[in-house]
């Protein structure tokens, strides 16, 4: 009764107020941050709704661009960190308003307009930078000079210039060592291996410092007796951050500036390995990554999303890598492992390092090929999942393979999302590629009507007739290709045809919240997983999924998210455990309507991988999109192994067909081995090959090159997005096609097939 008297009484108040009856006190207007508007703008500017973008932007530049010029006045440089990037988020909001304005104007043919405003972020606001919602920060102050090109030459490639020598050099040693492979018994002892208390003691550091050579702990002096360490100072050839070296083609400077930098001893050695490794010095680069394991096994970096990099894992990766691509060399390193305890979040303070370093072993090549390797017709099978035509089985000796009416089926898949020059999802002029047909023939384009440029001329001549992608794929030796249910329509009739004529099968997946799709949440903060709507929504979602296509003959199996892990429009970095609980509930969802196929998640990388080994007992398969270099995928599949107990494939995996300072031949080269290098890896631990034998196969990232991804979708841009272990340090986003598109004039018809095309082809056919 008192709530209810106290309710009316509140009531009664809010009338009088409204009325005029009696005085309130005046509620504050609450300020918005310059985050919301600036996100109010991007979605204005999106719809093309010129009021409302006008609006929003000019509310952010009014209310904070005071603050944003003291954030600019504070810095002296591009910040690089996404910690550093965030603390100035002010500056980062408005001149991206800034920029969205003169983007606006673009639009309109209000060119002049757009360019003062252009200029004015170049001057006043050249440090700030913006979001990407797919995960990395961009320069609007290089955008701004892009697009002015682009308004006064139609182009808009921008000449940068140089940080580092760019000066093109062969490295020599003064002092390679005398041993190419150090015994590091004969020069210290090793104490607790394979333990927490792990460490390596030296005894004699003069006979260490002789047999590792320069450039290898603990030889740094050699390094400064060497006659380049006096030329490159005196030609001034080591301006520059130590980043910039690191893919500079002076190899010479490049060495001299990684070995007497100040950074850490793992990341050092590890990033000299790398310069020896350029400059064909295979053998002492081996020496600098095992350096690394024996003295510095736990030792970490950190990567562009400011995740933690684990340098012993990569080293000992690298290792294994060389020796089995130069079996010349003649040896294994056998035993070795580093394991980092609490190593799958970004928080270091707890990691433990478990450490055997192992040692080199001298191998004969002809009697390693002539073991006999176990095999499916001499093992037993001690586990099925699934009962259907597409299952999975694991053998006694616990290898594991995905079989397709009783057949081993490798995953030989690739991303196909043929987008045609020009059209963009970020401006929402991206159409169905199932659905179009341009040149009104009646069939699809992508699929049935591209065609080969094999002189890349760029124009269709007699000798090169229509093809279709779905026969080239086939020809390079596709099985499968991935694809979401949402948000565009999948063309049943299309997927049918397709696996009918040429045997291609379909991984379907729901985003399961990821860029808020399907939980109905906003953008931002996105999807909650904790919030009962939301996961009542994405239900429903993947519901829908799996009974509209669950007996459609070319369903491989289910997949659910992509890389939620990483949390852009969703809380799973922040709740993976609530995360990895509710794909496990999806799962089961599924598993009641379709028990014939298995499901799998697609994570980033091994980021909570404890976590979902821990919550998600009813996902079958743990699929993962992984970037970590042309030597493949490290521990990653001992470690999924190990964690889950369950069988793994890379859900995407690429790398650009640019890479800056090379021609196009050396370019695709690049891309063609850093693909040969991931699927040998993938090839390496699949069942019976002597590896984890928890490999299922992979997706690669990408059939075709998408122009959108750089925010000009009619220009193939040519900068880098974010820096990452890629052939010039850099992903070239618009270039990880195994497939060109030319100049773009004969798009979505024309195709230029790389190197790793016809490398795909002989690996997979």
């Amino acid at each position: 009764m008192k709530f209810k008297l106290a309710k009316l009484i509140l009531i009664l108040i809010s009338v009088c107020q409204y009325a005029g009856l009696f005085a309130a006190e005046p509620v504050p207007a609450i300020k918005p941050s310059s985050g919301e508007l600036t996100n109010k703008s991007w979605i204005a500017h999106g719809k093309r709704d010129i009021e409302a973008t006008k609006k929003y932007t000019q509310e952010c530049i009014d209310l904070y661009k005071d603050q944003a010029e003291k954030e600019q006045a504070s810095l002296s440089a591009l910040p690089k960190s996404k910690k550093e990037i965030e603390a100035v988020q002010t500056l980062n909001d408005v001149a991206t308003c800034y920029f969205i304005q003169a983007e606006g104007l673009m639009r309109q043919e209000k060119n002049e307009e757009a360019k003062k405003i252009f200029k004015l972020i170049i001057d006043k606001y050249s440090y700030g930078q913006a979001w990407d919602p797919r995960g990395w920060f961009w320069s609007i102050r290089l955008a701004a000079e892009q697009s002015i090109k682009k308004i006064e030459t139609g182009s808009i490639e921008v000449e940068t210039k140089k940080k580092v020598s760019q000066l093109v050099t062969k490295l020599v040693l003064a002092d390679p060592g005398k041993e190419e492979f150090v015994d590091y018994a004969k020069y210290g002892e090793f104490k607790d291996v394979g333990t927490k208390d792990y460490k390596y003691i030296i005894t004699d550091q003069e006979g260490l410092i002789a047999a590792v050579g320069e450039g290898v702990y603990p030889n740094n002096i050699a390094v400064r007796r060497n006659p380049i360490f006096k030329q490159v100072i005196k030609d001034k050839r080591l301006e520059g951050d130590v980043w910039e070296f690191l893919y500079s083609p002076d190899l010479e400077a490049a060495f001299v500036k990684w070995t007497t930098s100040s950074e850490p001893q793992g990341v050092r050695l590890f990033c000299t390995g790398l310069i020896l490794e350029r400059a064909g010095l295979v053998n002492q680069a081996i020496k600098c990554y095992y350096s690394i394991i024996v003295h510095f096994p736990g030792s970490y970096g950190w990567t562009y999303w400011h995740t933690p990099w684990y340098v012993g894992q990569a080293a000992l990766a690298k290792i294994n890598f060389l020796l089995a691509r130069n079996p010349q060399l003649g040896y294994k390193l056998e035993g070795a492992q580093i394991d980092i305890i609490n190593g799958f979040d970004n928080d270091i303070s707890n990691d433990i390092a478990i450490a055997n370093p192992g040692k080199f072993v001298k191998v004969n090549l002809a009697e390693e090929a002539a073991k006999v390797k176990p095999s499916a017709d001499t093992l037993k099978i001690k586990k099925k999942v699934g009962s259907g035509g597409v299952r999975l089985v694991q053998y006694e000796n616990d290898d594991w393979q995905l079989l397709v009416d009783n057949k081993p089926y490798i995953i030989k898949g690739i991303t196909y999302a043929p987008t045609k020059v020009g059209q963009s999802p970020d401006d929402g002029t991206q159409g169905n590629w199932m659905e179009e047909d341009f040149n009104k023939n009646g069939k699809i384009d992508g699929p049935f009507d591209s065609f080969v440029d094999k002189n890349r001329n760029n124009i269709q001549d007699a000798d090169e007739p229509a093809v279709g992608d779905f026969k080239l794929m086939h020809d390079m030796g596709v099985n499968t290709i991935r694809l979401y249910h949402h948000p565009l329509k999948i063309n049943k009739e299309l997927m049918r045809q397709m696996y009918k004529d040429y045997g291609i099968r379909v991984i379907i997946g729901d985003f399961l919240g990821k860029y808020a799709i399907g939980s109905g949440a906003p953008w931002n903060p996105g999807t909650d997983y904790n919030n009962e709507q939301h996961k009542k929504n994405m239900i429903e979602s993947v519901k829908k999924m799996v009974n509209e296509f669950k007996d459609e003959p070319y369903v491989l199996f289910w997949l659910l998210g992509n890389e939620n892990v990483y949390g852009y429009a969703c809380n799973a970095d922040e709740e993976p455990e609530a995360f990895f609980k509710f794909a496990n509930e999806a799962a089961k969802v599924i598993k009641a309507i379709d028990p014939e196929h298995p499901v799998a998640i697609c994570s980033g990388d091994i980021l909570f991988l404890d976590k979902f080994g821990k919550n998600a007992p009813d996902i079958d398969i743990f699929g993962t999109n992984a970037y970590r270099g042309d030597y493949g995928f490290g521990a990653f599949w001992r470690q999924v192994r190990e964690i889950t107990g369950k069988p793994a494939f890379i859900t995407e995996f690429g790398c650009p067909a640019y890479a800056e300072g090379k021609s196009v031949d050396e370019s695709e080269e690049l891309q063609a081995q850093y693909h040969l290098g991931s699927w040998e890896d993938i090839q390496n631990n699949m069942a019976f090959s002597g590896g984890a034998g928890s490999a299922l196969g992979g997706v690669v990232f990408e059939w075709l090159d998408e122009w959108w991804k750089a925010y000009e979708p009619a220009i193939h841009d040519t900068k880098g997005l974010w820096a990452g272990p890629f052939p010039d340090g850099y992903m070239h986003e618009e270039w990880l096609g195994l497939s060109g598109q030319g100049d773009g004039k004969q798009s979505p018809f024309l195709r230029q097939l790389r190197k790793a095309y016809y490398m795909y082809q002989k690996k997979w056919k």
